[in-house]
């Protein structure tokens, strides 16, 4: 445990879950080129109206601004940044490396992820590293901030007289309640816990019955007591989008109800984030969660309606 007030690393997000504050997230996706006013643009959205900003890593596999990069930015345009870092593309030193240089740069919080398999990108044949799993990597962040120590034993030290200088970093995991075999997804919940995991950001939620049923049982494990559970939400734009993701993303239901009220609705992307809304006001009554990580892909904009809407704002002051 930090000295830091005890806190772990005293990131923002922390510091809001710690006070019992209902907490959001949401996420920023790196431009695919070096235009960095992407960011900006994404970031005036976002600022004052979240806690902190997922800055994703590569995702689909597809080649973007790095993570650390566009998170030191976001940090620069007044938002806190969660550093995505996936196994995908890094052995544990590039990782080791990258973890120290995200730190240095200012980052507090970082999400440990698998990574979508390269074949689902833009360089279809370029080599996977995984040298890791999301486990491993969890486990290995916990080793250097608390014992302050690489994976190898090594001390975080320049020399012996020196002191040891470990990364305090608030580290974040995923879960999907919604794969196959369903009761495996707690169990697998409970081992990232073990490894080290202080949060958890769910896959986008759209079977309700599905994700209460997973939260009883993580209640029942005492899981949210070890780890603040952020609950995953994506608001629909269309029936199109809502028709692909049912029909088309793995280990994601969503209900007919759902399709239909896109199909009736006069204006789809008005409808979906009604939906939205409503899935925000019955997760607030879920106990174990702690919060949301609202997901509104290349829609950044919306997020402060929604907010508003979902009587969100102003956001918690933390000392």
């Amino acid at each position: 445990m930090s000295e830091n007030n005890g806190y772990k690393s005293g990131s923002r997000l922390e510091r809001i879950l710690a006070a019992g504050q209902f907490a959001v997230t949401a996420e920023l996706g790196p431009p695919k080129s070096v235009d960095v006013a992407v960011i900006e643009k994404k970031a005036g959205h976002l600022k004052n109206k979240v806690d902190a900003v997922n800055i994703t890593d590569n995702q689909t596999a597809v080649v973007r601004i790095s993570s650390i990069a566009a998170g030191v930015l976001a940090l620069q345009h007044g938002l806190e940044p969660v550093i995505q870092m996936t196994c995908r593309d890094r052995n544990r030193i590039a990782m080791q490396s990258d973890i120290l240089g995200a730190y240095a740069l200012g980052a507090r919080n970082l999400l440990c992820l698998t990574g979508d398999h390269q074949s689902f990108g833009n360089h279809p044949t370029a080599r996977h590293v995984f040298d890791l799993d999301s486990i491993q990597l969890i486990q290995m962040v916990r080793i250097m901030r608390d014992e302050g120590k690489f994976l190898c034993g090594d001390e975080i030290r320049n020399s012996k007289k020196e002191s040891v200088v470990e990364p305090r970093l608030f580290i974040g995991a995923a879960a999907n309640p919604f794969g196959d075999p369903f009761e495996y997804r707690v169990i697998r919940l409970a081992k990232k816990a073990k490894a080290g995991a202080d949060f958890i950001q769910t896959q986008c939620i759209y079977d309700m019955p599905r994700f209460k049923e997973w939260m009883k049982q993580v209640v029942d494990r005492g899981l949210h007591e070890k780890l603040y559970i952020l609950a995953g939400l994506t608001p629909l734009k269309s029936a199109r989008m809502a028709t692909y993701m049912r029909d088309s993303v793995a280990g994601l239901t969503v209900p007919d109800e759902y399709i239909e009220r896109m199909e009736k609705a006069e204006n789809g992307a008005e409808e979906g984030i009604q939906i939205c809304i409503e899935q925000i006001q019955e997760l607030r009554q879920v106990e174990g969660v702690a919060g949301i990580h609202l997901m509104a892909i290349e829609w950044e904009h919306r997020v402060p309606e929604i907010m508003e809407r979902a009587g969100l704002l102003p956001r918690p002051q933390v000392n």
